[in-house]
């Protein structure tokens, strides 16, 4: 029954083009036997199940019928179940099944607990869209299994491609603390900057640049991001695509901007109460970041609202985006997947509830006392720092 499956798999495993290894790959605990690679559309998701098993091939290429990349978009679904079909797969030897769209299946997080309990000895590892509710509101999987956020590229993973470097990753104290000597050190292998506005612009999603217009290729992740993430999942009827499609053009016209709810209301015939259900949907789509200060939390109206990475920023085909904007967006993309930000009057962002910075596209005539993430900066002094290490977080 597996035939075919394996064969598409075995295609799969040898075409994969996994030109750098994913920082993620070595922080999960891959003993785990439910585990879900969460992310936006373009990150590479698909891709990082296939390199895992690649890499499961390579290690003991003996075994290689342990272990079985599915994608549930396979018409085979709409007659048979997950539970069926891992079942055939224990049946026959395997042991790490990886599991692609499984959010297109009914019931899918039912029958992925269901597998747990009575296959105990199948991994499942399984690539998860951001708008599925996996722990939070998950009464099926919550409790047991092991979710992993899978970004688009750091800066320093594009960084490694570019130059074919083999830099490693640093955390946010060892920056505040030593960003000089860290800064100069790989400043003597590569030159950051001579790529830093080539990765603002094109270097957050993972792409082939022989088949892909990096541009074309972002648009159609935002439109799949609006009709999928969007509407499909919350059930939105597709007569309101448009509207939702205008409220993200007028926001990516201002970006980083305040909310005003009333004139966005107004402009794309909408009410106030679902401006904000789709400011909040646009953001778990991975199209929006929202900032808020520290007492405050959705539904309550955001401080400012950014693109969720500084490509998205260059998507306006008829202007160019401000370089203090882009700096802003890229500084709160590249910390929020491990730490907390929210706004303050006193600087541009609130970094764990203890730390202020400034964020500044370029270097300023007289330097500032709080942090400063600066970008036209290659090695910094004090507490001036180059926006482009922060890309060094992952």
């Amino acid at each position: 029954m597996l035939d075919s499956f394996y064969k598409t798999h075995d295609y799969l495993v040898e075409h994969v083009n996994v030109p750098i290894r994913r920082q993620l790959m070595d922080e999960i605990n891959w003993k785990d036997r439910l585990i879900a690679i969460k992310g936006g559309r373009g990150v590479g998701k698909t891709d990082f199940l296939l390199g895992y098993a690649k890499e499961l091939l390579v290690l003991a290429p003996e075994k290689k019928r342990e272990t079985l990349y599915v994608n549930f978009n396979n018409f085979y679904f709409t007659e048979h179940s997950l539970y069926e079909f891992a079942g055939e797969f224990v049946k026959e030897g395997g042991k790490t099944l990886l599991i692609d769209q499984v959010f297109k299946y009914p019931n899918w997080s039912k029958e992925l607990r269901d597998c747990f309990f009575h296959y105990t000895g199948l991994r499942i590892i399984f690539s998860a869209s951001p708008v599925m509710r996996l722990i939070e509101g998950n009464s099926d999987i919550g409790h047991i299994v092991k979710m992993y956020n899978l970004r688009g590229y750091s800066f320093r993973e594009y960084l490694n491609l570019k130059t074919g470097s083999h830099l490693r990753s640093y955390t946010l104290d060892e920056i505040l603390r030593d960003h000089e000597a860290i800064a100069a050190q790989i400043c003597a292998k590569v030159k950051p900057l001579w790529y830093f506005k080539e990765y603002l612009e094109q270097g957050y999603y993972p792409h082939d640049p022989a088949e892909w217009n990096y541009s074309d290729k972002v648009l159609k992740l935002m439109n799949m991001m609006i009709e999928v993430d969007v509407l499909l999942v919350n059930k939105i009827e597709v007569a309101y695509l448009n509207r939702i499609k205008n409220l993200l053009y007028r926001l990516m016209l201002d970006v980083p901007c305040g909310l005003n709810i009333s004139k966005l209301a107004e402009a794309t015939d909408t009410s106030r109460s679902t401006i904000i259900n789709y400011i909040k949907y646009l953001k778990d789509a991975r199209l929006l970041n929202l900032l808020y200060v520290e007492s405050k939390q959705f539904p309550m109206k955001p401080s400012r609202i950014y693109m969720q990475n500084p490509n998205l920023c260059y998507m306006l085909p008829t202007r160019q985006p401000d370089e203090q904007a882009v700096a802003e967006t890229f500084f709160y993309s590249a910390l929020h997947g491990v730490h907390k930000l929210n706004a303050c009057e006193t600087a541009s962002f609130l970094v764990d509830k203890k730390t202020r910075f400034d964020v500044l596209a370029h270097q300023p005539k007289i330097p500032g006392f709080r942090y400063s993430a600066i970008g036209d900066l290659e090695i910094g002094r004090g507490k001036q720092i180059p926006l482009w290490l922060f890309g060094f977080l992952y």
